[in-house]
Parts: C-alpha cells; structure tokens; sequence
C-alpha cells in the first residue's frame, strides 16, 4: 500500500506543481525538497540490502534516523523476562551485527554490572588451545540409526512455512546450505520452499501430521515415507510440546493460511489451523517408542527423535523407563525452555506454563544419566539463545548442540514488530501478505544468515580454546560461574545437584530427590500424579 501511494505521490505531486506553478512561480523552489525524496524513495524501491526501505519507501528510514540518534547506552538496557534471567539488546545488536559483517568488538569494556546478582561467566586458561583450522562438528545417530548426521553445533529452530513468508523459508534454507548446517520445518510440513535453498532439512512431525496426514487429521506412513527419502531430509523430529505454549497445539491465523499453505498441510481454508494437543499415533510413552521406530525404518534408518517442553519430572521418567524397556533409544531430545517465543500463543500459557530451558537441560541431562543412556542421545536446547555465551552455557547444562529461531529470525531482519499473528510483519518475514515478502530480498539475508552463523560458532570456537578446550563437548557445569551475592561465587556444579549414570536403575542408589517421581513413573502411561518433589527441578 504504502509503495503504491509512494507512485501515486511522486507522479501527481510534481504534476501539481508544475500547474500551479504557472500562476505561482515560487512554487518551483519546492522541487529543492521534492525531488531529492524521490529520488530517494526510487532508490530505496531498488535497493536489496534492507527490507523496510523497499516496503515503506522514505518514511522507512525514519527508523534508522530515531535509532542513530537514541542516546547509544539505551540499546545495551537490561531488561528481564518472565522468569528474571537478565535479557539485554546488546545481544539483538550483536547479531544484527554479525549478520550484516559489521565488526562487533566494543570499546571500553562490559556495560553489565559483573557484582549485578545473577552475572554469569567462564574463566580463561593460562595455557588455551590453538583455534582449529575448520570448526568442529557433531555426529547425531545411535547404534540404531544406519544414516548418522554431522550437524553443526548452532543450527535454525522450527519454524513453519505459513508462520513466516515463503521468501523468509527460502532465506533461511539458502543460508543454511551455504553455511553448512540444517533447518527445522517447523511442524507445518515440508514446502517448496524448505526445498529452494537445498539446504539441509530437519522434518518436524507435530500433533497435525501436516505433510504426513490422511483424510481424517491422523498419520499417514504412506505420505510419510515418500518426504522422509529426500536426500534433503536428514533428521526427523516428533514435536510433543513446545516451550512458547506447551499442553497446546500449533496455531496458524486464518489470516495468514493461503490456498498454497492450505494444500501442503492438507487442511480447509477459511478458518484458524490449530494442531490438537495431543498425539493420535500414539497414546503412551511405549507407544512413542514404537512409533520412533516405525519412523526410522519409514524414512530408511535416519535420526529420529522427539522436542518437548518439560512439564511434570514423572512424564519424562517414564519416557525413560520406557526407553529401558523396549531398548528403542530416540537419536536425539530436544528441550525447549518455557520462555521460548513463537508468532502466536496464548499469553498466558507463553508466560507461566512449561520449565525453563537452564532447569530443564539439567533435568534431562541427569534423568538420562541416571538411567545409564546418556551416550546413545544427544540433546539439543531451543530458547532464547543469540550469542556464543548461551551456546557454551546450554552446553554446560548438558546440551551437544543448539536450535535457535529468534537469532536467525534477527540475521533476516526482524525487528520485533510483534505483528507475527496478524500479517502485517514490516519486514517481510512473518506475513503472507505479497506487497511484504517479495520485497525480502533472499540472496541478501541467506548471506546475512549463514555469515551471523558463521562468526557465532567463531566466536564460540574462541572461548573454547580460551578456556583451554578443544571441542564444545569438553565444556562442564564447571566451567561456568554465577554471582549469587556480593561475597559468594558458585559454579553451575554446585548450584545444580548432578546425580550419577545409573544410580536410577537400583532403587538402592535412587537419590532422595528422585524416588517419589520414578517410583510413580510408568512405562505405560502419561498419568502420572504431581508429586511433593515435582517442582525440584534439579
């Protein structure tokens, strides 16, 4: 709307000049003003390098004009999330930075307040690594897989075409093919344009089996096993929860459902698409064992594994014992953390429901270690991570790799508009509005994408070897320190108990926090009660 109002204008405005001009001939005077700012709108109607110039052409820059200005210490302002974990814009910036290749050192030192209660931190070595020539990678796929992954340690998170634009899909996979690592479908299917870029695809299967649906909502193996033989498709991921609103399903507006979207998902026009709650391929913790299974050997023998939020401790335990029973190990978990963010979930439910992603990670890791399977899984964590810092942080917690979806969203230019749900995004990126996306340039954020991945796994690589490691992996609860007052400095090993690899299978050996939830936690069964402890994270 705005480019065609900007057309109108800068046809009809000099015409009307012109005229009355004839009879007012100060009037001409006015082409001092008027013509630089059209050659200026033309200009930003042709330009690639930024989204919101193109869609609102002039008044655009009004933006960048109010934050050049801005005094330069409000974008380092800390704010708090729900859960009080410090959140600062220097971390927005910072990718914003990385993306776009502008240098991202900083004078004068850190602007946190390191007696701030809270602050956390890694120390160096007096004898670090060398950095390596090329970054390491990590190989996802047990005994069970026949297809093993190299994946990268930072990869992108779910999000689904409908939920963001086809030109924002198409950026991302482009960037992840020339950065070498992979990307999450979300759980709306495998479209086109996961496909364009050629990179590397995760597909996530949620409560909707979009992609992989019969006539009538439930899985279909046929329509599955056709995607999941992409040689693009190299992982699957069965969605359970998710951290933005767990206990409910996806939400796509029908705002924002086009006849394309309608089709991949196989779903009506006309109304809200929302995934139900649940599973119906299976109805217990056996059951999505089995159904692990049956995905494997459907998609050729390739990862398979399962994200959720977690809730109830006893839930997740008798995933475990399940695991025990059957002798199916999933390839991989991944844990998002309850303040996680998505484009549409209901405020409450993104406030107060599901377990943050620092107590979670220590949960699973430990949950998996008492049942003597930590080495046949890896962990993945989703939530809020931007910077190298979060990365070795969630290592230290016990994740191998990271899933991040609002940095790589910040890499193509996001300006959290929080338009996501009604399709009025200003960047292109979270609308299906045509007069948006196309003017999201994708050869342009692909590179902004792989080079902001590129220079935080740098980065990362870089306080590794600081600290006298070589690989992420070595990265311990040790190794990162928070201030819990003025006076007293504690380790992540000893604010967070860590109990021993199968110290769960004799009952002898369960650790007092953890007998009332595995004792009540069945292989069978999801109804397992909220005990006394189930709030004891850790």
């Amino acid at each position: 709307m705005v480019r065609k109002l900007f057309f109108f204008l800068s046809i009809t405005v000099p015409l009307l000049i012109i005229l009355i001009a004839q009879s007012y001939p100060w009037l001409w005077w006015s082409f001092i003003i008027i013509a630089p700012l059209i050659l200026l709108g033309i200009y930003d109607l042709v330009q690639t390098r930024s989204t919101i110039p193109r869609i609102f052409p002039v008044i655009g820059r009004l933006r960048y004009l109010f934050e050049s200005i801005r005094p330069e210490i409000q974008q380092y302002f800390v704010e708090s999330d729900i859960n009080g974990i410090p959140v600062n814009r220097e971390f927005r910036s910072l990718v914003y930075q990385r993306a776009k290749g502008v240098r991202d050192t900083r004078p004068f030192g850190t602007l946190f307040d390191v007696y701030r209660t809270g602050y956390e931190w890694t120390n160096h070595s007096l004898s670090p690594e060398p950095m390596p020539d090329t970054i390491p990678r990590i190989t996802v796929g047990n005994a069970q897989c026949r297809q093993p992954y190299s994946a990268a340690y930072l990869n992108i998170s779910a999000m689904s075409y409908g939920a963001l634009s086809r030109n924002a899909i198409h950026a991302l996979n482009a960037g992840a093919k020339r950065g070498g690592f992979y990307h999450n479908t979300g759980e709306g299917g495998i479209s086109p344009y996961h496909k364009a870029g050629g990179g590397d695809l995760v597909w996530q299967i949620g409560t909707g089996y979009f992609g992989c649906r019969n006539d009538h909502g439930g899985f279909n193996p046929d329509r599955f096993q056709e995607k999941a033989h992409s040689d693009q498709v190299k992982m699957i991921e069965i969605k359970l929860s998710q951290g933005a609103k767990p206990g409910h399903g996806g939400i796509l507006p029908s705002s924002k459902l086009t006849r394309e979207i309608a089709e991949i998902r196989h779903v009506p026009m006309g109304q809200d698409v929302v995934s139900p709650p649940a599973h119906t391929a299976f109805s217990n913790p056996l059951g999505l064992l089995k159904f692990i299974r049956q995905l494997r050997e459907l998609s050729g023998g390739k990862p398979v594994g399962f994200k959720l939020c977690i809730g109830y401790r006893g839930e997740f335990l008798a995933i475990c014992k399940a695991m025990l029973e059957t002798g199916i190990y999933p390839d991989f978990i991944t844990v998002d953390g309850g303040e996680g963010g998505t484009g549409a979930a209901p405020v409450e439910l993104t406030n107060s429901v599901g377990t943050p992603l620092r107590d979670a990670l220590a949960f699973v890791h430990n949950a998996l270690t008492g049942c003597g399977i930590r080495e046949h899984i890896r962990i993945i964590a989703s939530g809020k991570m931007l910077s190298a810092f979060h990365i070795l942080r969630a290592m230290a917690l016990g994740a191998d790799m990271v899933n991040s979806a609002r940095a790589m969203m910040f890499a193509l230019g996001c300006i959290q508009s929080r338009q996501c749900n009604a399709n009025t995004c200003p960047t292109g990126i979270a609308t299906q509005d045509p007069s948006r996306y196309r003017q999201l340039d994708i050869p342009n954020k692909a590179e902004r994408v792989a080079h902001y991945h590129a220079t935080t796994l740098h980065s990362l690589m870089e306080m590794v070897t600081s600290m006298g490691l070589k690989r992420p992996e070595q990265v311990k609860a040790c190794h990162i320190l928070r201030r819990i007052n003025n006076e007293t400095v504690k380790t992540y090993s000893e604010l967070y108990h860590w109990i021993d690899d199968g110290c769960l299978l004799d009952e002898s050996t369960v650790p007092d926090g953890w007998k009332q939830d595995w004792a009540l936690a069945q292989a069978n069964s999801w109804e397992t009660c909220c005990s006394n402890t189930a709030n004891a994270l850790v």
